[in-house]
């Protein structure tokens, strides 16, 4: 059985080629700059041109791709966008043309002049990825499924905050099904207000083979349960410290006991932990982190997590990991004995914290197309003795 599971962020995507004949460790891996850097750099160098631009294609991760659109039209150069491709800027595109940014069709997208430079938008180009993978022998044409990680905001009604939006629509999930793969659906499955999960969606629907779609910060946290340390813990507290995002789950079994969800750029470790101790006390409420400019909280169980037991306190996760890093530095998989309020411990899931989002894109693969079940949870159980190496299987 093979699944490719591409984890999208904000700097990277992380890309895994899980083959069951091979032991997980020894699974063939990508680190590459995410979407929306390459159409960061794209309109960057328009600007630097100073010729205008059209944006086709779908809906993407914003941030730096928004960025520099927003920059380009600024400087006083034509920025043309397709309605689809306009949502990466604004799910209001009377916002986004405000913004100077002319609305146009993708059959006038097509008729503009041959000096305006096309940028295609989109989080998931599977025949870029198939091609680095072709350079290197590995054909990508007998897969059994795909799996994408994205984080998705919501369309949120006008009158309603992105914030509040995105953190009911994760108290719904978590009252529906408590589970960190209740956050991955089946590509004909995708909640209607999920339009960016939706947009990966249809851009693989021309794959014919099934289709998985995830949010990331739950990918990577349940990912990050498969590291040998932090699965021996039947409870435990997980942040995943992402670029733009940090998200904590505080777990029992799997089952999830609470959560908060904060703007990295917002906080600092000072705050990051107060508010991790007081989810796991039970005593953080939602306008805590609302009022602060974060998503919310809620917390689902009243028994406290009792921390100072055992080695560590937190696990963590994600590319902003560093925040824990104060002074002397540990390696990836060691607890750390910095003076900081708590003790974090950096999970390395079959030894790669870069991949984190693709194991637990893998796991809830598994959850959600049953008959993949058997052969991927074999091979996350005990990796070590199955397939041992590439050159062992024809």
């Amino acid at each position: 059985m093979k699944v490719l599971a591409i984890d999208i962020g904000t700097g990277t995507q992380d890309i895994f080629l899980f083959d069951s004949r091979f032991a997980l460790e020894n699974g063939f891996k990508l680190v590459l700059p995410s979407p929306t850097m390459t159409v960061h750099r794209r309109i960057k160098q328009a600007t630097a041109r100073g010729v205008p631009i059209v944006l086709t294609g779908q809906q993407m991760g914003g941030g730096p791709s928004a960025w520099a659109a927003e920059a380009h039209a600024r400087a006083g150069l034509s920025v043309f966008a397709s309605p689809e491709a306009a949502l990466t800027l604004d799910d209001d595109l009377d916002r986004v043309s405000a913004m100077g940014i002319r609305l146009v069709s993708e059959d006038e997208a097509g008729r503009l002049p041959s000096d305006v430079v096309r940028v295609q938008m989109g989080d998931l180009d599977f025949r870029a990825i198939a091609e680095v993978f072709a350079r290197f022998g590995v054909v990508l044409d007998d897969l059994d499924a795909v799996a994408v990680a994205v984080f998705d905001h919501g369309t949120a009604p006008r009158h309603i905050s992105d914030r509040e939006f995105r953190f009911d629509y994760l108290d719904r999930r978590i009252r529906e099904r408590n589970s960190l793969s209740a956050f991955a659906y089946r590509s004909d499955n995708v909640p209607a207000i999920m339009s960016r999960l939706r947009a990966v969606a249809h851009s693989a629907s021309n794959l014919d083979l099934p289709i998985v779609v995830m949010d990331t910060a739950p990918a990577a946290v349940l990912g990050a349960t498969f590291d040998m340390v932090v699965a021996q813990r039947f409870r435990t507290l997980i942040v995943n410290v992402g670029n733009f995002h940090a998200l904590a789950f505080r777990l029992a079994a799997g089952s999830i006991e609470g959560v908060f969800e904060h703007h990295t750029g917002e906080i600092d470790l000072h705050k990051l932990e107060a508010f991790l101790v007081a989810l796991a006390n039970g005593s953080l409420r939602h306008e805590d982190v609302f009022n602060d400019m974060g998503h919310g909280a809620l917390v689902y169980s009243a028994e406290p997590l009792e921390l100072g037991q055992g080695e560590f306190d937190v696990v963590v996760t994600g590319p902003r990991r560093g925040l824990f890093r104060s002074p002397p530095a540990v390696e990836p998989g060691q607890i750390s004995s910095t003076p900081t309020r708590l003790r974090p411990y950096f999970a390395v899931p079959f030894g790669d914290m870069m991949l984190s989002g693709c194991f637990g894109l893998l796991a809830a693969v598994a959850d959600v197309l049953p008959e993949t079940a058997d052969v991927i949870r074999t091979s996350m159980r005990d990796s070590a003795g199955r397939g041992t190496a590439p050159w062992d299987t024809p």
